[in-house]
């Protein structure tokens, strides 16, 4: 059992601060509860540094703000597996912003895990160790913490310091380094955890099928959950249940009746909102929601050529991705390539740029800006893309 020091009041939440603040570097990670609640519960923090190793817990600790000041400390190298998921919450609650971080997750990406790879996968390749993995989905609410659930946490953290070193010299080794230091520096970026609001109604496999009307409705109601669920802090489903929503979209075209002839939709349900959609769905489009709704996508091209040729272009950037030993998915979603080749914008972003673009090459690059002018060509068992004038 490792030793640490158990921070749960002001005055050892002053000494961890004075013990770090001074630091090279220092490995964090988060326990915390979502299920129920629209603001996940940070239940546990564990950090690990030169000076030894820390559990804070927030739930008793009357702020954060000295470990947040360490958070965005640049001389202090931060350490973390999956960070991305940590850094979210910790600036969606607290707004802060991360200063000079690591990410494992993301290194290992680099040199050929698959990418995103749990912490025990790429500890076992690198480091030969198997961690122990059965209290994962444990109740970190609950009080007193036993010791099985504090040496689970201690371990998952403590581990990070010489997986970082292992890492890091491969990354050296492979002249990667500066690759995986510019992928991390994009969550110490506001713009890495902006949230649009009408995500969930421009995503949804739903709003492209329907008339004007009923996606201004698509987005109010996604809206309404989401307003509900942070007033009450409940989980969106707890609210209405993702399920439901086609259902009651469909259904409150034939009005308030067909709402309530709609034997999916609970007879709760009914009662307690129709009133309310069915205003919602009958108040006129303002402007603004008519201009979110611009920005939905075009429709796919159906050309069976140009489906062809944004799938090839794809795998040729797997198969570049295989030949350099690093993941695919680390450099660009699937979704990715058809984003860039509709709009300029968004391939700027991504290959205008950094390690993806040298990564890919510039001929991949300029295939994507002369998109509309490229061909394929396949004669004597080669395959060819050429641009064309045409």
């Amino acid at each position: 059992m490792a030793k640490y020091q158990l921070v749960e009041d002001q005055r050892a939440m002053d000494r961890f601060y004075a013990e770090l603040k001074d630091v090279d570097w220092m490995c964090f990670d988060t326990e915390f509860v979502g299920e129920k609640r629209f603001r996940t519960l940070v239940c546990l923090i564990q950090v690990t540094s030169p000076t030894g190793n820390y559990l804070l817990d927030p739930l008793r600790l009357p702020n954060l703000d000295p470990l947040l000041e360490l958070i965005s400390n640049p001389d202090i190298l931060k350490i973390t597996h999956a960070g991305e998921n940590d850094y979210r919450l910790l600036y969606q609650q607290h707004g802060v912003l991360p200063r000079n971080i690591f990410d494992t997750q993301i290194a290992a990406g680099m040199l050929g895990y698959h990418y995103p790879s749990g912490l025990g996968k790429i500890v076992s390749g690198e480091l030969s160790i198997n961690l122990r993995k059965g209290y994962a989905v444990t109740d970190w609410e609950a009080r007193p913490f036993s010791q099985k659930q504090l040496d689970y946490a201690l371990e998952d953290v403590i581990i990070l310091e010489p997986l970082w070193r292992k890492l890091t010299e491969r990354l050296n080794t492979s002249n990667r380094l500066d690759w995986a230091i510019e992928e991390c520096k994009q969550l110490e970026t506001e713009e890495f955890y902006y949230q649009d609001p009408y995500h969930e109604a421009l995503t949804s496999n739903l709003i492209t099928s329907l008339k004007t009307k009923d996606q201004v409705f698509l987005m109010r109601l996604f809206q309404w959950r989401r307003d509900e669920a942070e007033r009450r802090d409940e989980s969106k489903n707890r609210i209405l249940q993702t399920k439901l929503i086609s259902q009651i979209v469909k259904a409150m075209r034939g009005g308030k009746q067909a709402l309530k002839e709609n034997r999916r939709i609970p007879d709760f349900i009914f009662r307690k909102y129709a009133d309310l959609w069915t205003k919602m769905h009958e108040e006129p489009a303002r402007e603004e929601e008519l201009a979110v709704l611009k920005r939905l996508p075009s429709a796919p091209n159906e050309d069976a050529r140009d489906e062809i040729l944004l799938e090839l272009l794809y795998l040729l950037m797997k198969y570049r991705c295989l030949d350099d030993n690093i993941s695919h998915a680390l450099v660009m979603p699937r979704n990715a390539i058809r984003r860039m080749k509709n709009d300029p914008k968004i391939l700027n972003n991504i290959l205008g740029s950094g390690w993806r673009r040298e990564l890919l090459g510039m001929e991949f690059v300029d295939w994507l800006k002369n998109y509309d002018h490229l061909d394929l060509s396949i004669s004597g068992g080669q395959i060819g893309i050429e641009m064309t004038d045409r």
